[in-house]
């Protein structure tokens, strides 16, 4: 357990699933080991000795609504393509992207190395601390705000939270946000579906 969050675990791990569903994530230099990685041009230093004491969740859907494309990360990547759908003409100039994206499945894929600054939060502020992207680590999950997330959705996040809670020790569950938090009035993510009981408590 880790600042008050915990993963429900079994002794049974006789096979992959079992095991893949009680594995523990590492970080190594930025990045958590043993899941995607899509490097995202979208990034850049972070302030000199500037810790990173913050957690943002986010959702995203491309389009809107729909699932599994690969829209997201053709999107944090520069290279969506503006023929598969007339909503991606509005948002195909935007360079933003995320450190981890979470899809339905409970697949994991990272962005930007933690260490670096990902262009997810915008205009924004916490605890009095304005461009928390500064400071901060952004995952966005695959969904909607009033949708119900997957239980591998909320599997996934725990066990990435406690990887980068024990790697980034001033991330604790008072530096936990949602992007609504920290943009009121311009954000609405990760919405009211989000169970914050349900991912602080720890859910298998």
């Amino acid at each position: 357990m880790v600042a008050g969050f915990r993963v429900k675990t079994t002794s049974k791990t006789i096979d992959k699933k079992a095991h893949k569903k009680n594995r523990i994530l590492s970080i190594y230099d930025g990045w958590l080991q043993d899941i995607l990685r899509c490097p995202s041009p979208n990034f850049n230093q972070r302030p000199a000795k500037l810790d990173i004491n913050l957690l943002v969740i986010h959702n995203i859907s491309l389009p809107p609504g729909e699932f599994g494309g690969g829209y997201v990360q053709s999107f944090f990547c520069n290279k969506l393509d503006v023929d598969k759908h007339k909503y991606f003409c509005e948002i195909a100039a935007l360079q933003v992207s995320a450190h981890l994206l979470i899809e339905r499945c409970g697949a994991i894929t990272q962005f930007v190395s933690f260490n670096d600054r990902a262009w997810h939060a915008g205009k924004s502020c916490f605890n009095g601390r304005d461009n928390c992207n500064d400071f901060s680590i952004g995952i966005e999950l695959e969904g909607c705000d009033e949708l119900a997330y997957t239980a591998e959705q909320y599997h996934a996040l725990m066990l990435a939270t406690e990887a980068i809670m024990l790697q980034y020790p001033a991330i604790d569950a008072s530096t936990i946000a949602g992007h609504s938090d920290i943009a009121p009035g311009r954000k609405t993510d990760p919405g009211g579906a989000f169970d914050w009981t349900r991912y602080k408590e720890g859910s298998s």
